[in-house]
C-alpha cells in the first residue's frame, strides 16, 4: 500500500535544482539494505544472486533477439479512452490507496515547474494555422529536419516571439489507423502534464490531412545518441546518474502526481532527450496510457500490448495487464543501458550477450559486475561502488512480477542515495590524493 503521506514531507529542491529526500534521507528500502549487507559473490545461498538469476531466467523465457538493430515498436493500436479496468482478486490489492491518491493529487504542485518562457500558458493552449507552420519550418524545409521515426518527420522551428520549437508532422496516411490513435493519444497526455523533466507541450494542428504536435526543441539529442558517442563526448558516470534521476523524477509524476495516473508505456533512451546543461525530458507520448483507479478497487487496464523490444515488461507481455510497474520494468532495462551504454538487444554480439539486461544481471550474479560496466568508463573505486548498486537497483526493477518492483519514487530516492555516496567516495579520494601529493612535496623538500 502506498504511503499516505505527502511527497512534501520527503522531497525539496537542491542548489541545483533537483529534488532530493529528506526525513529518512537517502535511505535504503528493507529489500535493498538485505542485498546490500549479504552479497558473497559465489554463495548459492546469496538473495542477489538468487534473484539475478532468476531475472536472467525470465529474460531467456520472454525474449528473442531479432534479426535486424532495429527495435521495432510491438503491438495494435487501441483507444486512448478511459480503460477497461479489472480487480486483482489475488488478495496482493492494489498499491495506490484512497488517502495517498488524494493526498497526492492536491500536491501535485511540487512535482510541477514554471517554465520562463516567453509566453507563460497552459500546456497545448497555443493555437495553430498551417501558414504559421509553414512560417517557422521555411516550408518543412530539409534543413530544419531534426529527426524522424514511425510516427513520421520532425522540423524544428522559431515562433514569431522567438521560442524554438518542434513540429512533429505525421504521415499523410488514410490507412494508418494506428497513427491517428497515437496522435490523439499524445495531445490528450501532453496537455494533462507539466514537469521540468517533461518535453513542454505548446498545442497541435489537425486540418485535412495535417497532423502536427508542436513541443518545445531540446537541442541536445538523445540519450541514445549520447552513449553512442555520436556528438563525440563520452557522458561521465556521475552524468549518467543524474539523467537517470531526472528520468525517475518524471515517471514518478506521470504516476502519481497528474490528475488521473499515466502509464508512458514506452521508456527507452531514444525517448529520453537532453539539453545542453545534460538535463533529461521524457518525450513521446503515443503509446501512453491512462493507468487504473484505485478508487474503484482496480489493479491494472487491460490493454493490447505496446512498447518496444528489449524494453516489455515481460509480465504485461504474457497477461496483457498494464500497470505503473510495466514503466518500472523498462526503467530498469534503462539502467543497465546506462551503466553498460549497450543497446537493450545487440544482435551481433554472441548469443548470450544478445539481451542486454539476461546478461548484465547473469554477470551481476556472478559477482562481475564490473565486465558489464562501458569500457569507456573509469572503473575506479567509487565507480565499481555506484555500479554494484545500481545494477541491484535494477534487479529489483526488472523481477518477473509486479508486486516484487520498487515504485517509480522509491527508485527516485535509491538513485539519490547512490549518487550521494559516489560524490562522498569522489571527495574522500581527492582529498587523499592531494594529503598525499603534500606529504611528497614535503619528502623532496627535505
Amino acid at each position: 500500500m502506498r504511503s499516505t503521506g505527502s511527497l512534501d514531507d520527503s522531497l525539496k529542491f537542491s542548489s541545483d535544482g533537483r529534488k532530493t529526500p529528506l526525513g529518512s534521507e537517502f535511505s535504503q528500502s528493507p529489500a535493498y539494505s538485505e542485498v546490500s549487507s549479504c552479497r558473497r559473490p559465489g554463495s548459492g545461498r546469496n538473495p542477489v544472486i538468487i534473484a539475478a538469476r532468476s531475472v536472467a531466467g525470465a529474460f531467456g523465457a520472454c525474449f528473442t533477439p531479432p534479426e535486424t538493430r532495429t527495435c521495432k515498436k510491438i503491438g495494435d493500436s487501441d483507444e486512448f479512452k478511459p480503460p477497461s479496468v479489472t480487480s486483482d482478486t489475488s488478495g496482493a490489492g492494489s498499491e495506490r490507496s484512497r488517502n495517498s491518491r488524494n493526498s497526492n493529487r492536491s500536491n501535485r504542485g511540487i512535482y510541477t515547474t514554471s517554465y520562463n518562457s516567453p509566453q507563460m500558458t497552459e500546456p497545448g493552449s497555443l493555437k495553430f494555422t498551417m501558414e504559421e507552420i509553414y512560417k517557422a519550418t521555411r516550408n518543412f524545409s530539409p534543413s530544419f529536419k531534426i529527426g524522424k521515426g514511425g510516427f513520421g518527420t520532425v522540423y524544428k522551428g522559431i515562433l514569431e516571439d522567438g521560442t524554438l520549437v518542434a513540429f512533429k508532422r505525421a504521415k499523410k496516411s488514410a490507412y494508418d489507423t494506428h497513427l491517428t490513435v497515437e496522435f490523439q493519444s499524445e495531445i490528450q497526455t501532453l496537455a494533462r502534464v507539466e514537469h521540468l523533466n517533461l518535453v513542454k507541450f505548446f498545442g497541435y494542428l489537425e486540418h485535412e490531412d495535417e497532423r502536427i504536435v508542436v513541443v518545445e526543441h531540446v537541442t541536445n539529442g538523445t540519450l541514445r545518441e549520447h552513449l553512442d558517442c555520436m556528438n563525440g563526448t563520452i557522458l561521465d558516470l556521475a552524468a549518467r546518474l543524474d539523467i537517470a534521476i531526472d528520468v525517475a523524477h518524471a515517471v514518478t509524476y506521470l504516476h502519481m502526481y497528474t490528475d488521473h495516473p499515466i502509464i508512458h508505456r514506452d521508456i527507452k533512451s531514444s525517448n529520453i532527450l537532453l539539453t545542453e546543461k545534460l538535463r533529461a525530458k521524457v518525450a513521446d507520448f503515443g503509446f501512453a496510457r491512462l493507468g487504473a483507479d484505485s478508487d474503484t478497487g482496480a489493479t491494472h487496464v487491460s490493454t493490447q500490448v505496446k512498447g518496444t523490444a528489449g524494453y516489455l515488461d515481460p509480465e504485461y507481455l504474457r497477461t496483457y495487464q498494464l500497470t505503473e510497474k510495466s514503466d518500472v520494468f523498462s526503467f530498469g532495462v534503462l539502467l543497465v543501458e546506462l551503466v553498460s551504454g549497450r543497446r537493450p538487444i545487440e544482435p551481433r554480439r554472441m548469443l548470450d550477450e544478445r539481451v542486454t539486461a539476461r546478461w548484465a544481471m547473469k554477470k551481476f550474479a556472478e559477482g562481475e559486475a564490473i565486465l558489464t560496466l562501458d569500457p569507456r568508463l573509469n572503473g575506479t573505486a567509487a565507480t565499481k561502488l555506484a555500479l554494484d548498486k545500481i545494477l541491484e537497483l535494477a534487479l529489483q526493477c526488472l523481477a518477473p512480477t509486479r508486486q516484487s518492483r520498487p515504485s517509480m519514487r522509491r527508485c527516485a530516492e535509491i538513485l539519490w542515495s547512490i549518487r550521494k555516496d559516489y560524490r562522498a567516495f569522489l571527495a574522500s579520494d581527492l582529498r587523499s590524493l592531494s594529503s598525499l601529493s603534500q606529504r611528497s612535496l614535503s619528502t623532496r623538500e627535505e
